[in-house]
């Protein structure tokens, strides 16, 4: 890999922190059946205190960089009222990361809103730009001095779809119309963010974290079934990149009028890649765009997501012709770390493919350095390098964990670990 390449893991404040009373995803939690394991977040992985051991071990696997978020709720309790114990409190952890050697790349919105922010309608109503604008220029003064990347929104197609779509997280809407008003007041955030961060500091580099998925037709000689894939991407995946090249917002974010803070707006372009979807065409389903997803049998992880590491090369292609690629998430679902092995080889051997091949890759972070509170999951979906038990926050290395320490201290697969990876996918 390229010299200076991050080799790291992510995380979210909400599902590592624990603490985390005043924002909407608490709430949400609190209604039985909101939460398919029945769980709440409560103390999570208690990282909110325990991060001095927490990044001491990610060091001591060999990881360089780490992604986290800054909650939001915490930072500002009060719209206009910023606390400055928690303005301290994440000045220490950073300059924790960068005493071990972490570089930080810091989310500012990932999923969660101030319970204030919400209760006024959040990312429905235009004026939560400006709000946004007000935190974020609050955050980027505060720390300008340890972050050079910074990650605006997280997800904004994710967080979108399923808190005003499907209705599956806060706060529970199924409207797709109000789902692409969201859409497009997390894309003009982005912006305005954007530019809060050059303006306070003009060296930093600021991307958001896009989810990308990939879309095959389910018959590849189906006219119908390409043309549903086809839209569904442009949806899904490029209408966001796209209006933050050019500036124009074309549906479903506008109707084609130019914004000029979003023009040139990713310095880098963070990807967050974890599966792919099948699609047929389905007339039956117009509020799917026409689109059915077909399940093949493939290997899946335990959320039922098909294991496809040839994406991840296919993504950061696609992804590369808005900018250098970030890779801010990659993992999977594992309650016994049977699976992870295999698929930490076989993906990182994709990335390798695309750096190989003259794409623009500056880093790898994987989802996630710990098991965690996996939103409307819970704590039974387990994604960490790290195993957590909840009851005693104890903290145990999986074989994963190992695996990528060595991929982490080698910079990239070793011929042995190349060799790991080819027969594990023979």
């Amino acid at each position: 890999m390229p010299a200076g390449f991050l080799w790291g893991t992510a995380t979210a404040a909400h599902q590592v922190e624990g603490g985390n009373e005043n924002n909407d995803w608490w709430d949400w939690e609190q209604t039985t059946g909101h939460i398919k394991d029945g769980s709440r977040s409560g103390l999570a992985c208690d990282h909110f205190r325990r991060y001095q051991d927490d990044f001491q071990l990610l060091a001591d696997l060999g990881q360089n960089a780490h992604r986290l978020s800054i909650e939001w709720s915490r930072v500002e309790p009060h719209p206009g009222q910023f606390d400055a114990e928690a303005l301290a409190h994440y000045r220490r952890v950073l300059e924790t990361m960068r005493a071990l050697g972490l570089e930080p790349v810091v989310t500012l919105h990932h999923f969660t809103n101030p319970r204030w922010l919400a209760q006024q309608g959040a990312w429905t109503r235009p004026e939560v730009v400006d709000a946004f604008g007000r935190f974020v220029e609050r955050v980027v003064r505060a720390y300008r001095d340890l972050v050079r990347f910074w990650i605006t929104v997280n997800e904004p197609n994710i967080y979108a779809s399923l808190g005003f779509a499907t209705g599956e997280w806060p706060p529970g809407a199924r409207d797709m119309l109000l789902a692409f008003r969201v859409l497009r007041h997390m894309v003009l955030a982005h912006g305005r963010a954007y530019q809060v961060i050059h303006r306070e500091q003009p060296e930093a580099r600021v991307s958001l974290a896009h989810h990308l998925r990939v879309f095959d037709p389910d018959r590849p000689a189906h006219r119908l079934d390409i043309w549903t894939a086809r839209a569904r991407d442009a949806l899904f995946n490029r209408s966001i990149l796209v209006a933050l090249r050019d500036g124009r917002l074309r549906p479903p974010l506008g109707w084609g009028e130019r914004i000029p803070e979003l023009v040139g707006s990713l310095d880098y372009v963070g990807v967050n890649y974890y599966s792919r979807d099948r699609l047929a065409f389905d007339p039956l389903s117009p509020h799917r765009l026409f689109a059915r997803e077909v399940r093949r049998e493939c290997p899946r992880n335990a959320c039922g997501w098909e294991i496809y590491p040839e994406g991840l090369y296919r993504v950061v292609r696609q992804a590369a012709e808005f900018g250098p690629v970030l890779i801010t998430e990659n993992g999977t679902a594992d309650q016994d770390d049977e699976l992870r092995p295999a698929y930490l080889l076989s993906h990182v051997r994709q990335l390798g493919q695309a750096v190989q091949d003259g794409l623009p890759v500056l880093g790898y972070l994987h989802w996630s350095s710990m098991d965690n509170f996996e939103w409307a999951q819970g704590f039974r979906m387990r994604f960490g390098l790290v195993h957590v038990d909840f009851a005693t926050q104890e903290r145990r290395v999986k074989p994963s964990g190992e695996l990528y320490a060595r991929i982490c201290r080698a910079g990239g697969l070793t011929p042995d670990l190349l060799a790991l990876a080819e027969a594990r996918s023979a």
